[in-house]
């Protein structure tokens, strides 16, 4: 039997970050090892404790959380074959484009091995979506040889309809799964 893959969860400050947590599940279910980080504003949406529960492993909130074994942000990127960020707001996606590292989230995406993968599945609202920044951000991140999936149309948390949902979590998790080579679990 292989060694399980390790993904590290990125959870930024969307409202949809509370959707986090089942796609935390659904991974966990499926054999992977999932080291969640929660960035300060996804902290504003959801709490460590459900995270740390459905994976059974302590949740990365800080730049400066340790481990015995050292700093625990460069060891998640050591052992991450991914990187998931769900949802990945407009400011995140700006910050990974241009490689800032002034939390554990960017300083994982920073520290990721080459052969690591990088999926990113957006939530914001359309108008940020759309924007020349995002666009170009999304494009830099792209070249750089990350994946997308969404975002998913439909009534906003703005109220507005459009484009800018999370993607479905069943389907991001299907997404990841499959760039790492797992095959999906018989229901």
């Amino acid at each position: 039997m292989s060694e399980p893959k390790n993904i590290v969860l990125g959870v930024s400050g969307s409202i949809a970050a509370h959707k986090a947590i089942d796609l935390a599940s659904l991974l966990a279910k499926a054999g992977c090892v999932v080291d969640v980080v929660l960035t300060q504003e996804a902290q504003q949406f959801v709490q460590s404790l459900p995270f740390q529960t459905l994976t059974r492993r302590r949740v990365i909130t800080s730049l400066y959380d340790e481990e015995e074994s050292g700093v625990v942000h460069v060891r998640a990127a050591d052992r991450a074959d991914l990187l998931l960020v769900a949802p990945a707001t407009a400011n995140t996606l700006a910050k990974l484009a241009l490689g800032l590292a002034d939390d554990a989230l960017g300083c994982i995406a920073l520290a990721l091995r080459p052969e690591a993968k990088l999926l990113v599945a957006p939530a914001m609202n359309g108008k940020m979506w759309s924007h020349p920044a995002t666009e170009a951000n999304v494009a830099t991140l792209a070249r750089r040889g990350a994946a997308f999936i969404g975002p998913d149309e439909g009534l906003l948390s703005c109220g507005y309809e459009g484009i800018g949902r999370l993607w479905p979590v069943d389907g991001i998790a299907a997404q990841a799964l499959q760039m790492l080579g797992i095959e999906p679990a018989d229901d």
